[in-house]
């Protein structure tokens, strides 16, 4: 906040004389600058809020980014489902995150392991938090749930999803938050009583291990314990590709994800107008700067992912692919995230490039180990969200880190930039604890969901859609009423890849998939 205009009539009393009226000219004055003053602070308020909550639109837009890369990577015989369940993220996120969850994240003062106040938003706004926090926060949680849908895909009960998102934006997700984000988190960059993990304590700035690494983890639970969809690997073992109806819903949700992300990353900064030291920049540099600079590294870093992915997916496959471009891309956003604020511009373009090989790495490993992730979000936001932990930790420049967590100027940075390697060893912790807590909590819902047959959908519903068998019909109607339409025979059918001769072009007919 901007520094308080102060004026004291005693103070200004000698320097206006010994008049009759030099009292109260004197209060006089001191009343303007108490008025200057207040509108300054307020002003303040309402920029920083303004800010905030045009970073939470940007980030809640991301569910639609979501929902588009869902919808073209699924089948179009599940379009329906999967849509209906980005929907439901968002709603059912959004009444548990305010019962429970912004309470178990933020609600100090309490303890380094859960916070205990705030539940149902009672006794707000406060000094610490106002409306605008919590929405914040809410579009935080419900990208965390949005990333679990899609490891689940085509072939979870609708019940599921009600059950498991509530559970992880009421309480996993919360948790997970409250120690690393919370001022009293146990490993929280931000501790209030300074005493900091490693003298650091964890540089996730917008979320790489407690939004993606969450919901990367607990899809990958939710995948395993279902297992893959029917057809994903022959009687051989060998891995089929069961391709998504539409590169281009794919392509317009990761335009969607990347516009939100800048939100995501440069929003997590929460105010705008701040001031930094200008001991050694001019008055020009600030908050806003460091805002700025951020949104550059989170652009660099995505970029250079997807042109990585690109060129190695031509080496091993052959052909130009769109689809595993654009889940690069994400995967340099997912990596990028923990250290957006406190890394350099080029230390980006080491993060993409990486994140790339991580997300390729896992997924070769994924096939060989028969999982089946249709939007591999484990391995996206688990894998790269992971190693761009580890990156913050290695690449974290010591003047960012002291401008984004002031007050403690000796505080580690990364082991590249000379800063030693504690603040590399309280990121592996994080690492760890993440991957540890997540778990214990999701692996057992979705292994209790399993056995009470709550979980995965029959063998006949899985092959004919989940649109037709439980959501009334298919996402794509089509209606064809014109007489003059070339096409009067248009139906749909089911069909397979099979080696076919040329179409006859007088075949009035028309297949489309589904």
């Amino acid at each position: 906040m901007a520094s308080a205009v102060t004026c004291s009539a005693a103070e200004l009393l000698p320097h206006l004389g010994s008049s009759a009226n030099a009292t109260a000219a004197a209060e006089f004055i001191c009343g303007r600058f108490s008025a200057v003053s207040e509108y300054l602070t307020h002003t303040t308020y309402a920029v920083d809020t303004t800010y905030l909550l045009f970073s939470a639109y940007l980030v809640f837009a991301m569910q639609l980014g979501f929902a588009m890369l869902c919808a073209g990577s699924v089948r179009a015989k599940n379009t329906m489902n999967i849509m209906l369940t980005n929907v439901l993220d968002a709603a059912a996120g959004g009444l548990s995150y305010y019962l429970f969850g912004f309470a178990f994240a933020f609600g100090a003062p309490s303890n380094g392991f859960i916070g205990k106040h705030f539940f149902g938003l009672k006794e707000f706004p406060s000094q610490a938090f106002d409306y605008s926090y919590f929405l914040y926060q809410w579009a935080f949680a419900i990208a965390a749930a949005g990333i679990t849908s899609g490891s689940i895909a085509e072939r979870t009960q609708f019940v599921a999803y009600l059950i498991y998102s509530s559970f992880l934006t009421g309480f996993v997700y919360p948790i997970v938050s409250h120690w690393f984000w919370s001022g009293d988190g146990w490993a929280s960059a931000s501790k209030t009583d300074g005493n900091l993990l490693f003298g650091s304590g964890v540089i996730d700035f917008a979320g790489s291990g407690v939004v993606h690494m969450v919901g990367g983890i607990a899809g990958l639970w939710g995948a395993f314990i279902e297992g893959p969809r029917i057809g994903r690997f022959d009687r051989s073992g060998r891995s089929v590709a069961l391709r998504g109806h539409s590169a281009s819903l794919v392509v317009l949700g990761t335009f969607l994800l990347w516009f939100g992300w800048y939100g995501f990353n440069p929003g997590s900064f929460l105010t705008i107008l701040k001031s930094y030291d200008h001991t050694t920049r001019g008055t020009y540099y600030g908050q806003w700067s460091a805002i700025g600079r951020t949104a550059v590294t989170t652009t660099l870093a995505g970029c250079t992912a997807a042109l990585t992915t690109l060129f190695c997916k031509r080496l091993l496959v052959g052909h130009w692919n769109v689809v595993d471009v654009c889940n690069g891309l994400l995967g340099g956003f997912a990596a990028i995230t923990s250290g957006c604020a406190v890394v350099e511009p080029w230390a980006a373009i080491v993060c993409g490039f990486i994140a790339a090989w991580v997300l390729i790495g896992f997924n070769a490993l994924a096939a060989k180990l028969k999982y089946d992730d249709p939007l591999e979000a484990a391995q996206l936001h688990g894998g790269c969200g992971s190693w761009g932990i580890i990156f913050t930790g290695l690449f974290a420049k010591k003047e960012y880190v002291n401008e984004v967590y002031p007050g403690f100027p000796n505080r580690p940075y990364g082991l590249f930039m000379g800063g030693g390697g504690k603040l590399l060893g309280a990121q592996i912790i994080q690492v760890v604890v993440i991957i540890g807590w997540v778990s214990v909590t999701m692996g057992p819902l979705f292994y209790l969901l399993h056995k009470f047959k709550l979980l995965r959908i029959s063998r006949d519903d899985e092959t004919a859609g989940m649109d037709l068998t439980r959501h009334g019909g298919f996402a794509y109607i089509y209606h064809d009423e014109d007489e003059g339409s070339s096409m009067p025979g248009f139906k749909m059918t089911r069909v397979e890849p099979t080696n076919t001769p040329t179409p006859d072009h007088h075949n009035r007919s028309v297949n489309v998939v589904v």
